[in-house]
């Protein structure tokens, strides 16, 4: 069992559905340190799940329980939480807050039907979960708010639903306020504008409830009126706004029903105040997600192509349908090995079902494409790394499978007899490059196997092995996310450590010259003559290699004048003056000599060298660096902190314009030398406190500075 985890024994029963119609799928939504783990930990115990929550800070949670996010006390993957709540079943999926782990959030997207935005009372929110919200909102997801942590001593609820309402809108509106205690300052208790009740949780959760003090009153009135407003709006009934304005009392059944509908259609945001630790508002939380939030035939299915990429029938939230899941996350587990957690989108999966796997179109992240069939043996419920066995799993419903040889994160698992594949999910670029050096050979044995697993379970993580600066580059999504790649890879038993990574850069010829190569040796045997001339000419960047042949009368046989364009070309490979790459040049040949008996293949290929290296020695020799687009997104208060940073990478802006999704935000363009963005994402977010994001593509490649092309070739010489 894995530290962190629950003791099996002390579990509840799995819950189980049998009908889409009875499962919701939430995946939780917020900032580090918002409280989404404690408050799934709190829900799990209120609804007998677990014995007692568990802690973040002990290290003893049912989402927290992967050895890094104990040691970061953070969540740093995504992790699954089943509930039964009247006779619903809610797969509550709990996300890492901290931008370095959004891949494992975007999956938690990928799984659910609902978003739960979890925002602190003390602390508001940040530029992450805004863009959140307009990402949900984009799709159609529906949403609502908790807001959390309102023991905290500097808890702000009315600030803080300000902040909701002018972030997210004024569809987000409160359905319960809370309600301070005798000494003003903690909250005991929630005030239902709907119902116009008092919830009182002074003895602890569940609350009693009664009616309203007379102070309460006014504060109901106001808040009240706003919020029928904003849900007869939504409403299918055209005349309930005009029945509801010339005073009717508008019934309570249809408010609710209206809400729920509004709610499940994502054009109303209800929020509700939350506190884990006193008990306050979890009933109200479950009343939501269990009654407002949609159940999975309501949600739209990823569309699906066969395997061949040919168009596939969309497929429906039916049972009885085609099966199509999609592994989601995987994980290797110490005990139990590999471990996919699978929504399943239409059909059901059973237990010893042969199924078909397929992974397509992330080549370029290190997973190349593959379908393989297996059958599955068995069927589990997660929680967290707790699996409890299940007899099926149906459409709209998540699941454990275990022991697959071929599911990676993002695989559609579907019929045998009738393969499917699902359009991939938007995945995150990483822009944090490490390069990673094994201590022995044995490490280098282990380190490739346990790379294998990890890249399989994480698609934002990307595997380079670099054949120009001989390096294993590991390209994460930022520092944290960097710690834990190299602290599981240190757990699987691999010793290494981690170096700069290198830019791979060019050489050039900035003028033409001559070459004389001369290979004769006096030591007897064959082979060992050859003598070639040549003139050297750059090329326009990006013109490529020429090889011309201008010799006359023989005098290098013709069945050698390949052996010279191939040694040429070899030591154009190998760089002339600083290990790097030679390009753009033109090359001719134009005279040298062979012998009838010493010359041979290999005398003319080191001849060809020999020529091109004392070509370089009269010549000048440029060093080229790669120069890459960027495209940056910033608050618009960052943008001048944010130029300044540029000029001192030695980039080049190349304009500035608005957000056209977002008021508040800037995106720059520039060009930026590859060696000035190796560490652009961590000092880019510190510039603009977590908020700013960048994109590159490569342009281009322009000289070096003397200063530091002088730099680098020493350094190359000195190795």
């Amino acid at each position: 069992m894995a530290r962190g985890s629950q003791d099996k024994t002390s579990l509840g029963p799995a819950p189980t559905a049998e009908e889409p119609a009875g499962i919701r799928n939430i995946v939780l939504v917020g900032h580090a340190g918002s409280g989404k783990t404690t408050l799934v930990e709190a829900v799990l115990a209120a609804t007998g799940t677990i014995p007692r929550p568990g802690s973040v800070t002990e290290g003893n949670t049912i989402g927290d329980h992967d050895p890094a996010a104990i040691k970061q006390q953070r969540s740093v993957a995504l992790a699954c939480a089943p509930i039964a709540h009247d006779g619903v079943k809610v797969n509550m999926l709990d996300t890492p807050g901290y931008a370095d782990f959004v891949g494992e959030l975007r999956a938690g997207l990928r799984a659910a039907d609902a978003a739960l935005f979890v925002v602190c009372a003390a602390d508001g929110m940040d530029a992450t979960t805004a863009a959140l919200w307009q990402e949900c909102a984009d799709v159609g997801m529906p949403r609502a708010v908790a807001i959390t942590r309102l023991d905290h001593p500097r808890a702000n609820f009315d600030e803080t639903l300000s902040e909701c309402k002018r972030v997210f809108g004024e569809g987000v509106q409160p359905l319960y306020l809370p309600m301070l205690g005798d000494d003003g300052e903690s909250v005991t208790g929630l005030i239902g504008l709907i119902s116009q009740r008092i919830y009182d949780y002074t003895n602890g959760y569940p609350p009693s409830s009664r009616e309203p003090d007379p102070e309460h009153l006014p504060i109901i009135e106001e808040s009240r009126n706003e919020l029928i407003e904003a849900i007869i709006a939504e409403s299918e009934d055209e005349t309930l706004m005009e029945r509801y304005l010339a005073g009717e009392q508008i019934d309570h059944a249809v408010l609710i029903e209206d809400l729920e509908k509004a709610v499940a259609r994502g054009h109303f945001y209800p929020v509700v105040p939350v506190c884990a630790q006193t008990g306050v508002g979890l009933d109200s939380l479950l009343e939501l997600m269990t009654g407002a939030f949609p159940s999975p035939l309501e949600h739209p299915l990823p569309p699906v192509s066969t395997v061949d990429s040919k168009p596939a029938e969309p497929l429906s939230c039916d049972p009885n349908g085609p099966l199509a899941a999609e592994v989601v996350k995987t994980t290797i587990d110490p005990y139990v090995g590999r471990v996919s957690l699978v929504r399943v989108f239409s059909g059901t999966l059973r237990p010893d079902t042969p199924v078909h796997i397929s992974g397509h179109g992330l080549e370029e992240r290190g997973h190349p494409d593959h379908d393989a069939d297996e059958r599955v043996t068995h069927i589990y419920s997660p929680l967290g790394a707790n699996l409890r066995e299940v007899n099926v799993c149906v459409a709209g419903d998540i699941c454990a499978i275990t022991k697959s040889t071929a599911a990676e994160t993002g695989d559609t698992i579907s019929g045998k007899d009738k393969p499917l594949l699902m359009a991939p999910w938007k995945m995150p670029e990483p822009l944090l490059p490490i390069a990673v050096v094994p201590k022995t050979r044995s490490d280098e044995d282990a380190l490739a196997k346990n790379l294998a697993k990890l890249v399989a379970g994480d698609p934002t993580l990307r595997l380079e092995r670099n054949p120009e600066t001989h390096q294993l580059v590991l390209w994460c999504m930022g520092e944290a996310h960097a710690d834990v790649v190299l602290d599981r890879l240190r757990a699987g038993g691999v010793e290494l450590s981690t170096e700069p990574a290198k830019v791979a850069l060019r050489e050039a010829f900035a003028s033409g010259g001559k070459g004389h190569g001369r290979h004769v040796k006096q030591s007897g045997g064959h082979g060992q003559y050859a003598v070639c001339d040549i003139e050297v000419e750059p090329l326009p960047r990006g013109a490529g290699f020429e090889f011309v042949d201008k010799v006359v009368g023989g005098a290098v046989p013709h069945n050698y004048i390949p052996s010279v364009e191939k040694g040429v070309r070899a030591a154009m490979e190998r760089g002339l003056i600083s290990g790097n790459r030679v390009i753009d040049l033109r090359v001719t040949l134009v005279d040298g000599k062979a012998h009838s008996v010493d010359s041979s293949d290999a005398a003319f290929q080191t001849a060809g060298q020999l020529a091109l290296k004392d070509a370089a020695e009269k010549a000048q020799i440029s060093l080229l660096e790669p120069i890459d687009e960027v495209v940056i997104m910033v608050p618009e208060a960052a943008v001048g902190a944010v130029m300044s940073d540029l000029s001192g990478r030695r980039g080049r802006v190349l304009g500035t314009e608005t957000d056209p999704d977002a008021a508040d935000r800037a995106i720059v363009r520039a060009e930026v030398p590859a060696t000035e963005l190796l560490r652009y994402l961590v000092d880019l977010r510190s510039m603009t406190a977590g908020a700013g994001t960048f994109s590159r593509t490569f342009a281009r490649f322009d000289p070096m500075p003397s200063h530091l092309a002088e730099q680098y070739r020493k350094a190359a010489a000195s190795h």
